[in-house]
């Protein structure tokens, strides 16, 4: 290890003063202008966890997803595109708030015993925040002091995911932002092929004024028709302000500068495109189809396919507390497939759904995918079939297996997979909005003064800190009829998030202001 490289490179990253960062669920993020130095060691930690793997190539991801513009973040992605394993977050924390770099960078190379010779490739993306160069040049500096950098510029989340996965699994396709593209639009005409869709998928996008504007753009086919909106990426303070999928899934209305047709399906991205919702008008009524209705859809199309194809697999579906409490009846009562129940956050999710052979995952704000397992594919693409129906259920599978992200959740993929879902089923966006009816649901937002003195169990649904503050709750709670709500911290922000739902809307907007009053001395 050159000590003078590290130290010289970091005395152009200073720490700032009297700042305390944390490693969580989405990586660092706060306020953009103070995350040089953070980022800077995220950099050098991302060449470490590449020299520990042996010279694989790891990402960096510069991005605050659906935060305010002022803010921004940093993430790794792992070999495979799968997050920071949790052992590596304390890491993180570590480098980010130390005051004598070069011994705590000793002291982690020791304990991993890392070669720091075997650094090799960090790849690294960011989205269009106006504090988005400065950091990706500081990252860059952070890389360099052991491995070797390689900045795509403005990305997706979801895209740099895929490129740290394709350059060291090569099948998985081609390690460019055009070898992303090739992916996804060959899979989707060659499904739409093979149903005789002669029709463009038609779709009209709000894009949040983020990444996913320009990056949609470039998905150019003569049976893929997306247009656009919110998609002003010039101005920097535009950035999910009054539009994106946060903004419509929180408010439950529509965004700005959509301007809806009744019964015609509209969706929304958040500012860095790994979330995606869906809705529509009835009469002037807004319907929301969220992460909830997105994870059932998929799995009965699916499910469907399966069952045309003659293959056996072991399909579960995976919710956060945040899931709405008709729709995991739906789930278990009418699809009947399995549910399990994890912490919020994608790493959580993400790690359950491997246990299935296909694990469907989203989180209600529109966060997630659909994992096969390799075992599975493998026996799609070798299966002999009796039938052209189960030929063409088969070939649509393992398509399906390239148009969604395997990876992460991500707002393109996602999208392209619920509008051939509901194609190929002729089911329309009425249709799928009468699947179920959702119990009315509620989310709030409190600021306070120490997100971290709150604390979850049983998947985030039930506090067990504050002491004595979840027993106010439950009595709250009982009061309204199939009343349900929960207090977590935000994995983002300083602030709580209170989730209410009961049988009436008016009962269900009570419980939760009612709780949110008992979190004012907080």
């Amino acid at each position: 290890m050159s000590k003078d490289t590290l130290s010289t490179a970091s005395a152009r990253h200073p720490k700032p003063p009297n700042t305390t960062f944390a490693y969580g669920t989405a990586g660092f993020r706060t306020i953009g202008s103070l995350l040089d130095s953070t980022v800077f060691r995220v950099g050098v930690l991302a060449s470490l966890r590449s020299a520990k793997l042996g010279g694989k190539t790891i990402g960096v991801m510069i991005t605050a997803s659906h935060n305010p513009p002022q803010d921004n973040g940093v993430k790794v992605v792992d070999p495979l595109g799968e997050m920071l394993p949790q052992l590596w977050e304390p890491y993180a924390t570590q480098l980010a708030n130390s005051d004598n770099l070069e011994d705590d960078v000793r002291d982690i190379v020791a304990r991993e015993k890392i070669d720091v010779a075997q650094a090799g490739l960090v790849v690294v993306g960011m989205d269009t925040r106006e504090t988005g160069p400065q950091l990706l040049r500081a990252a860059i500096d952070g890389i360099e002091v052991f491995g070797r950098a390689k900045s795509f510029g403005e990305l997706t989340t979801p895209q740099l995911h895929y490129l740290v996965r394709s350059h060291n699994d090569p099948e998985f396709g081609e390690p460019s932002e055009n070898g992303y593209n090739k992916k996804i639009i060959s899979a989707v005409e060659e499904i739409l092929r093979l149903w005789n869709v002669q029709e463009p998928l038609e779709i009209t996008v709000d894009a949040a004024n983020g990444v996913g504007a320009p990056k949609l753009r470039n998905l150019s086919s003569d049976l893929i028709n997306i247009s656009v909106v919110n998609s002003n990426t010039q101005d920097k303070s535009a950035l999910n302000v009054e539009c994106g999928a946060d903004y419509v899934k929180t408010n439950q209305k529509l965004p700005a500068n959509v301007q809806p047709r009744d019964h015609q399906l509209y969706s929304s991205f958040d500012g860095d495109a790994d979330r995606v919702v869906f809705y529509y008008t009835d009469e002037s009524r807004f319907q929301l189809l969220d992460g909830d209705r997105i994870a059932t859809l998929l799995a009965s199309f699916i499910n469907k396919l399966l069952q045309q194809a003659k293959v056996k697999a072991n399909m579960g579906i995976i919710q956060t507390a945040y899931a709405n409490g008709d729709s995991t009846k739906y789930i278990q009562e009418t699809l009947q497939i399995p549910v399990d129940f994890t912490p919020t956050g994608v790493k959580h999710l993400h790690h359950k759904a491997q246990e299935y052979d296909i694990g469907v995952y989203f989180e209600a704000n529109g966060h997630g995918t659909v994992l096969f397992s390799e075992k599975l594919i493998s026996e799609l693409k070798s299966t002999h079939t009796s039938s052209p129906e189960e030929e063409r259920a088969l070939k649509t599978l393992v398509l399906l297996t390239e148009v969604i992200n395997q990876t992460v959740g991500d707002s393109i993929s996602d999208l392209f997979a619920v509008l051939l879902a509901l194609r190929i089923q002729n089911k329309t966006c009425v249709d799928w909005g009468k699947d179920y009816t959702e119990l009315p649901n509620k989310l709030f937002k409190v600021v306070v003064k120490d997100r971290f003195a709150f604390k979850t169990t049983d998947a985030e649904r039930r506090l067990v800190e504050p002491a004595g503050l979840q027993a106010k709750i439950d009595a709250l709670v009982a009061a309204y009829a199939r009343g349900r709500c929960f207090v977590r911290a935000s994995g983002t922000e300083n602030a709580v998030r209170v989730y209410s739902e009961a049988a009436s809307a008016a009962d269900c907007a009570d419980l939760g202001a009612r709780v949110c009053e008992l979190l004012e001395p907080y």
